[in-house]
């Protein structure tokens, strides 16, 4: 299915996210955000004031909350950590409301490297696909083979490779290769 622009008298169709998601190169603007490591979580317990506080994701994707012990949090959504805090602390307090907001998102990382102006690591407040990282990283030097990009992704162990064919994606052809990007990629310009 593809949505389809009218600008500039030009017919546009661009390709829709869920067929990405459908194909799983990346997550939809739609899907609630995942927490990652340094991410900054408020998190309250209803009329507990004592259980009011900010708690920084450790690198390992942990956190450590009174009553609740140390809990995975890392790649779980807002909701699902409220519902596990929640399930434990009513070992406790018996009808616990638990609040969890995301009060920081840095966990959301994009790497930029190779002939581009400005090589580095980007953490971006939203979803990035692989246009826009390029921009943050000042655009391609001259030099750069500009059909031959790469995104590496880290998956189960392993490493995908996704191609991208820049002037292609310029030009308005195979814009199915402009993928959304997950936390970690890495798109490398030779």
């Amino acid at each position: 299915m593809a949505a389809i622009f009218f600008s500039l008298g030009l017919l546009v169709a661009v390709p829709s996210l869920a067929s990405q998601v459908a194909e799983g190169a990346a997550p939809s603007i739609s899907e609630p955000y995942r927490i990652g490591p340094e991410d900054l979580l408020d998190i309250s317990v209803w009329k507990e004031e004592e259980l009011q506080r900010e708690v920084l994701v450790r690198p390992d994707g942990g956190i450590s909350f009174p009553l609740a012990g140390d809990i995975q949090v890392a790649g779980k959504t807002v909701k699902q950590v409220q519902d596990e805090l929640a399930k434990r602390i009513r070992k406790y307090i018996p009808g616990a409301v638990v609040t969890v907001a995301t009060k920081t998102i840095a966990g959301y990382r994009v790497y930029v490297m190779g002939k581009v102006n400005n090589p580095g690591q980007y953490s971006v407040g939203r979803y990035v696909d692989v246009m826009q990282a390029l921009t943050l990283a000042g655009g391609m030097t001259p030099f750069a083979d500009e059909n031959k990009v790469k995104v590496i992704r880290r998956v189960d162990g392993g490493e995908e490779v996704y191609g991208f064919d820049y002037s292609k994606v310029r030009a308005g052809k195979s814009l199915e290769q402009n993928i959304l990007l997950r936390s970690g990629d890495v798109v490398v310009v030779p």
